[in-house]
Parts: structure tokens; sequence; C-alpha cells
């Protein structure tokens, strides 16, 4: 298949050409990446003042980051004006880098890592318009290139508007997207479905493609995977489940069930599905919080996983991760804050796998 440049140029080296793949999330990892939180106007919508919500969620950032780092390296970018701050916060094993950021959710602004047989290690660099151009993203744009330049790996520069929230694999062939995310005219507007399934099966090297209902109005995102279903074993999908029909998405997450139910993988295979209660609380103030704990880290022998501040729910949640991952610690960090930014603890990570061994030549 020839994929051609968003222009109409010449056709582009694509990942697939060379073998590499996106792997699995609980693939072993060689390193996480992050960037420290800088912009304190990301909390305008938290129920509290906006520089107080802002000191939150770098505590919550330091949190994420230290748990990970006791199970595999960190690495977290930084605005060489918050180095100081970030290094005081994070514990020492966390490595700082300095570069130019505009804010702190790397998942969906950095690079896409994959792997070859030839036990290499690449990355995708998508084009990233500020999710949809709904915030300054000028310095981010540039952060996937100075990622993949320190982890020393070849860089797949990719024209098509993505990010790294809005895809969930595998490993063995099957991506999760959603339909109002990837195909939104503020994204790819001279793009239709099959064009995009293009572009996604080159620079992802996979072969079945699994379109769900994106539609949460009160994402800022659009309806990124991250916050709905994602793949927790070959075959098994951890899907967000409405606790019951007063959830303002209750219809959008009941058809993502439906679509998945009756869906199967890359193998044949007939997708298992395992519901994750999202329950919503109401605030004070009337906003409604949407506990999204499919938003979570597949770390290297071990889970990190949010609360929301609801005992009942934060313990079943807690409860069903200990059963799903048998082989692997659960932790539990209060990171409600950074809901109001936008997203979760899978939002803010970035995982770089390990490479595959080299195959061995006949």
């Amino acid at each position: 298949m020839n994929i051609q440049s968003l222009n109409g140029g010449t056709r582009l080296v694509t990942p697939a050409d060379e073998n590499f793949y996106m792997p699995a999330e609980w693939h072993p990892h060689s390193a996480c990446w992050m960037a420290w939180p800088s912009a304190k106007e990301t909390y305008q919508e938290a129920p509290e003042d906006p520089a107080v919500a802002f000191e939150k969620a770098k505590i919550a950032y330091s949190r994420v980051a230290n748990a990970i780092a006791g199970f595999e390296p960190v690495n977290m970018i930084s605005n060489p004006a918050d180095a100081d701050e970030a290094r005081r916060m994070c514990n020492r094993s966390v490595n700082l880098i300095e570069a130019e950021i505009d804010d702190g959710w790397l998942r969906d602004s950095g690079p896409t890592f994959l792997v070859n047989p030839g036990g290499e290690t690449a990355g995708v660099d998508w084009a990233f318009n500020g999710w949809g151009k709904k915030c300054e993203y000028a310095k981010d744009a540039l952060i996937a290139e100075k990622v993949l330049g320190q982890a020393g790996v070849k860089r797949f520069a990719c024209p098509l508007v993505l990010e790294g929230g809005g895809i969930h694999v595998d490993g063995e062939g099957t991506l999760l997207v959603t339909e109002n995310c990837l195909l939104n005219q503020n994204r790819n507007p001279d793009l239709n479905k099959t064009q995009v399934e293009a572009y996604l099966r080159r620079y992802l090297n996979v072969e079945k493609i699994i379109w769900l209902n994106g539609h949460i109005p009160a994402d800022m995102t659009d309806g990124h995977i991250d916050g709905l279903a994602c793949f927790i074993r070959p075959g098994v999908v951890l899907a967000a489940s409405p606790a019951d029909e007063s959830h303002p998405d209750f219809d959008v997450l009941q058809e993502n069930l439906a679509t998945l139910r009756e869906s199967t993988d890359a193998k044949g295979r007939s997708i298992e599905v395992v519901e994750m209660a999202t329950p919503c609380k109401r605030l004070d103030n009337g906003m409604i919080v949407d506990a999204c704990y499919v938003n979570f880290y597949i770390a290297n022998r071990a889970v990190i996983v949010p609360s929301y501040n609801i005992p009942d729910e934060d313990r079943q949640a807690y409860e069903l991760f200990k059963n799903q991952f048998p082989g692997h610690e659960v932790i539990q960090l209060d990171t409600e804050v950074l809901h109001y930014g936008g997203g979760n603890i899978h939002c803010i990570t970035q995982q770089q796998p390990e490479p595959d061994p080299p195959e061995a030549e006949n």
C-alpha cells in the first residue's frame, strides 16, 4: 500500500516498511517518559483556585513519577525554569532532562515507541496541534523529536495529526481508536476514514482497527480511547462501564461495550470485555466528576492506578486491578486533580519498550 504525504508528495518510508510495530503496554519497558506540568491555565476548570490546583497537580505528577521509578527508569522532561522544582519534588532516581515544553501531557505530545524483530527501537513523531488547536502547542509540537533524540532511536515523522492517548494496541495487530477523535475535523479535515486507517496501519503496523464511539462532550480530547477502553491481555479489553442510567455518557459507554463484544481481534479471537465501573460524583459547586479508572499505567511488575476520593468505588477499582493483574503490584494514587486538567495517569506517561531480542539468522 502506497501512502502519500498530505500534500500528495513523495511516498513516505513508514515503520511497516522496516517491520517496526507498536508493542502492547505490558511489553517490558526500558523507560517511562514524562513531562513536568508548566501551564497553570490547564486547571481553570478545577473546583478551586487554579493556582492551588496547579500546585496539587505537581504533587500528583511527582507521586506518579516516584511510584513508577520503583519499577523502571523514569525520564522527566522539564522546562529549564522548572527544573529545580522538579528535582526537589521527584526522587533522585528520576532522570531530569531540560527542554522547552508547553505543558506536561507527554502521552499526547510525545512519540509512540516501536520495536522490530531486528532488536531495534524507533518512534513515531505524529503531528500535534494542541488537541484540535484548543491550546498553545508550538513547543510541544517539537518535543517528540527531542525525546527520540535523547533516547537515541530512529524517528519516523508522520503527517497525521494524532495524540498518543488516542490509540491503544494489543501488540498482536489490533488497534483501538475512536471516531470522534481521529476523524474530527479539527485534526485531519482533508482525510477520510479509509485514509486515516491507512496511516495507522503503516505507522503502527496493525491489521485490525476497532472503532469506538468517543462522543464525550465534556472531554477536551474529543474522546481519547485511553479514557474509554484498553487492552490488558491479548483478546481482553478493560472498558469503562456506566454505573447506572444517570451517567451523562451512559448511551456512549453502552454502545462501546456492545461494539467490543461483537468484535474480533487481528488473530480472530472474540473480544472478552472486562467492565470497569465509571461512577460520577457531584461536587458542591455542581460539577460532575467522571471517575475514569481506565486511565492507568502498566509499569514493569506494577500497575499505577488513580483514586478519585470515592472510598467504595476506589476500593472496588483497586480490587479489580488486583484480580486482573495478579503478577503486578497495584499502586493507587490520589491523582483526581489531573482530571480537571483533562486527563489522568495514562495521559502523563509514555512507555519506551525494551527492544525485542534479534531474530536468529538461518
